[in-house]
């Protein structure tokens, strides 16, 4: 099962205040820990949302709103990519980051080809497989 981690946004992320010394090498110690149990898939920060747009569709039209964003409690400031056996063994890890006082995580399963059920199709997961093997080999 994978896992998208979702690390919520802070004022200080918002800010674009970046973190100590300390905390990114326990951060860079905890990462560490879930690369060599097969666990990390892909681990990332993002700049604040003063640097992001969002795009709002409406039919045909589209709109482009620039940031920054005023709900830092809804903002996003980094993300894991974890494969686990169960959202419980990702709640354990989870329980074990590096993370600061009032920081906050959200948990959410990725989605897998068969809980799409019959709707996706056998050509559509060829063609899934296909673009998987593809992003796989520029990597």
């Amino acid at each position: 099962m994978r896992f998208m981690i979702i690390v919520k946004a802070t004022p200080d992320s918002e800010a674009g205040r970046m973190p100590s010394t300390e905390l990114l090498a326990a951060m860079g110690k905890y990462n560490e820990e879930l690369v060599n149990a097969g666990v990390m898939l892909a681990g990332e920060g993002l700049h604040p949302s003063s640097n992001g747009v969002r795009i709002r569709y409406h039919g045909k039209e589209r709109t482009v709103i620039d940031g920054p964003f005023s709900e830092t409690k809804e903002l996003i400031a980094g993300f894991w990519l974890i494969q686990v056996k169960s959202r419980e063994e990702a709640i354990e890890w989870l329980k074990r980051a590096p993370m600061q006082d009032g920081d906050e995580v959200e948990i959410r399963q990725v989605f897998e080809a068969e809980d799409f059920g019959a709707e996706f199709t056998p050509e559509l997961r060829e063609q899934e497989d296909r673009l998987r093997d593809r992003i796989a080999s520029t990597s």
